[in-house]
This record gives structure tokens, C-alpha cells and sequence, in this order.
């Protein structure tokens, strides 16, 4: 694997950089594990390396939904807007039980915890929704990326937040009109989005916000949209 020097990088996310995320086929068939550091080095994704992740849509009962904007300190994507939640199942017992994709809503679970400071028992896997798989890469910038299949999942609740300024420098819950301007305000580069956000959002977010109380429509857990 190439050595990169990640010197210059904050400290705490470094750390994070030796978590094990789980490598997958194009089917989404664990064939391994490795680093967070190798998952998201654009050689290693040139490739082929994928790994698994997920994505959250936390809702209000207002029917907002939370975006973060993440810290300037993540090494990918700094600054860029998204949703709610953004992680890897890790390659351990917990996380890698695929029935109904328990594990990637256990990890859901723990990464609210850890970047929104949502408290566990506010939000349990059995209140976490899957709805499908997306497959993309893209790249952050010469050195970092992405390639994941990415389990979107939903959830519907009010919450308790206290986010660690390490992995979010600010929060908001938006309308649907209030997302589609800054959509457009993305589109004319006065802000920055994280790209797999904007392929959702494009494609299947406002769809599926239409229906908050009738989601299960929309599950396809035998189908891969590949972006």
C-alpha cells in the first residue's frame, strides 16, 4: 500500500485513519478488512479497493431534516455540507451482522453518537430504517477519495445534540425549499457539498421526504443503484 505522509493532518482524525472498515466486492460481498487510511486513498480506490458505509437522514416530527457541515480538520471533504451522517461499519462482530443490515445500523448508531453527541438510547438500531444501497466514487482531492456502497438509511425523531467541533463545525434542519436553495447555492460554488449528498439529493431524497409515513415503498434491499 502507498505510504502517505499525514504529518499536516489534524491528530484526532489521523487516529480515526486506523480504524478496520470492511472491503466488499461490487455485490457488497465482504472479501476482507482494512484501514480507514487505505480505504480512501484515491491509488488504492484507482484499484478497485470499495468498502462499506452508510449514510443517514435524520428527520425532526417537523419533518426537517439535519445537516451537517463537516469540520475543516476531516480529511475528506472538509467544510462540505451533507446529511445528517456519514460513516463505516467497522470490521468487527457487532458491525459486520448483515441480517436486515443490523450492523450498519448499529454503527449508524454509534457515529450519531460520536459526530452529533446523540445519546444511544435516543436513537436505537431498531429505529434506524434501510432503505437501499448506492455504489459511487468520488474524489476529494489528489491524494483522498471515496468508493463506497453506501446504505442509506432513514430515521424519524426529535433529538438531543451536542456535536464534536472536531468532526462538525456547524448543524442546521432545513425545509425542503430551504435544501434546494442551498443546492443552487452549491451549484454556483458559494458553498460545498459533499458529492455522494448531492447525488441523493439529485436523485431519490425528495422522493423519499415526500413520504416520511409510507418509506417502505421505497426499500429495495436486492438492488444497488450504481451513480
Amino acid at each position: 500500500m502507498p505510504e502517505v505522509n499525514t504529518d499536516q493532518l489534524d491528530e484526532q482524525q489521523v487516529q480515526l485513519l486506523a480504524e478496520m472498515c470492511i472491503l466488499i466486492d461490487e455485490n457488497d460481498n465482504k472479501i476482507g478488512a482494512d484501514t480507514k487510511k487505505n480505504c480512501h486513498l484515491n491509488e488504492n480506490i484507482d484499484k478497485g479497493l470499495l468498502h462499506r458505509a452508510f449514510s443517514v437522514f435524520l428527520f425532526n416530527t417537523e419533518n426537517k431534516l439535519l445537516l451537517q457541515q463537516r469540520s475543516n480538520a476531516k480529511i475528506t471533504f472538509p467544510d462540505c455540507f451533507t446529511n445528517t451522517c456519514c460513516s463505516h461499519p467497522l470490521s468487527h462482530p457487532q458491525e459486520l451482522e448483515e441480517n436486515n443490515a443490523i450492523g450498519v445500523r448499529r454503527a449508524a448508531q454509534r457515529r450519531l453518537k460520536a459526530e452529533l453527541g446523540i445519546p444511544m438510547e435516543q436513537v436505537t438500531p431498531e429505529e434506524i430504517s434501510y432503505l437501499t444501497r448506492i455504489h459511487y466514487k468520488a474524489k476529494s482531492d489528489g491524494i483522498w477519495g471515496e468508493h463506497e456502497i453506501d446504505y442509506i438509511l432513514f430515521v424519524q425523531k426529535d433529538v438531543t445534540l451536542n456535536p464534536d467541533p472536531n468532526e462538525i463545525q456547524s448543524y442546521c434542519y432545513v425545509t425542503q425549499k430551504e435544501l434546494k436553495q442551498l443546492l443552487d447555492k452549491a451549484a454556483r460554488n458559494e458553498v460545498k457539498i459533499t458529492p455522494w449528498f448531492k447525488l441523493i439529493a439529485e436523485t431519490f431524497l425528495f422522493k423519499w421526504w415526500d413520504n416520511l409515513n409510507n418509506l417502505n415503498k421505497f426499500v429495495e434491499h436486492e438492488k444497488i443503484h450504481r451513480m
